[in-house]
């Protein structure tokens, strides 16, 4: 014999399968981790041609830094440093400083230099967190949510960055175009690192300083995205924010 119910019965039956439908959904699009770019996001250092001028002088090379930075900017027309670094890897910066040492008119010793300025690059870059980075990477590891880096740098930067501040705990995933040969804003690199936390995109939250590589990159990987604007430049139809604390409101 069936039991009947009444429209009140049903009414609160079909409620509560709402409400566990809803509590679901919510669960499911709760952001679980954030994802970082590295340069100019998380770190900062002096600008490069500073850092070629300085090191450049150790050696008694004497360059105008006005003529590295357009040495550097001729560099940036000739090559593309994301296909350079999938191709070449680490190297890739070899080529990139003897270009430009040419375009400088240094010969003596270019191999030599090329070398040491990859040798000692970061000794020379006063590489520091951002103010708002270590405090924002602090308050969500307390939250248990999982950090991570993607970034187009490769290992042997990244690495030398986070030891040198410390900051190797901070993450469970770091990625670089080295880790699976894809480089921002190729959508691949960004699920490539969210595989490696074992989430969906939709639960991962991409932070970055550049609209076309991380903000619509990550966007288009399926991830939410923000920009680091600090200068409040950014588009308004851009989510942005002036400060990394701002991240902590996701979560």
């Amino acid at each position: 014999m069936h039991m009947k119910c009444t429209p009140r019965e049903v009414f609160f039956y079909l409620w509560n399968v709402l409400c566990l439908t809803l509590v679901r959904e919510v669960e499911e699009m709760k952001l679980k981790a954030a994802l970082f770019d590295l340069g100019g996001t998380l770190v900062k250092t002096v600008e490069v041609p500073e850092i070629f001028r300085r090191i450049l002088g150790i050696y008694g090379v004497e360059a105008d830094l006005d003529q590295i930075l357009e040495a550097h900017e001729a560099n940036e027309k000739e090559f593309n440093v994301e296909i350079g670094l999938i191709e070449l890897g680490y190297s890739f910066w070899r080529k990139w400083n003897l270009k430009l040492m040419s375009r400088l008119g240094i010969s003596n010793d270019a191999e030599f230099l090329a070398e040491k300025i990859d040798e000692f690059w970061w000794d020379h870059a006063d590489l520091q967190f951002y103010p708002d980075a270590t405090e924002t990477l602090t308050q969500l590891k307390s939250k248990q949510v999982k950090l991570g880096i993607v970034t187009n740098g490769v290992e042997k930067d990244y690495n030398q960055i986070l030891q040198r501040l410390g900051a190797e705990y901070y993450f469970d995933v770091v990625v670089g175009v080295d880790s699976c040969n894809k480089a921002k804003p190729d959508s691949r690199i960004f699920l490539y690192a969210v595989n490696k936390l074992q989430l969906r995109p939709s639960e991962v939250l991409f932070v970055g300083d550049s609209i076309d590589r991380d903000y619509e990159g990550a966007r288009r990987a399926g991830l939410r995205s923000l920009l680091i604007d600090r200068r409040g430049k950014a588009l308004e139809n851009v989510d942005a924010v002036r400060s990394l604390t701002e991240v902590l409101r996701y979560f």
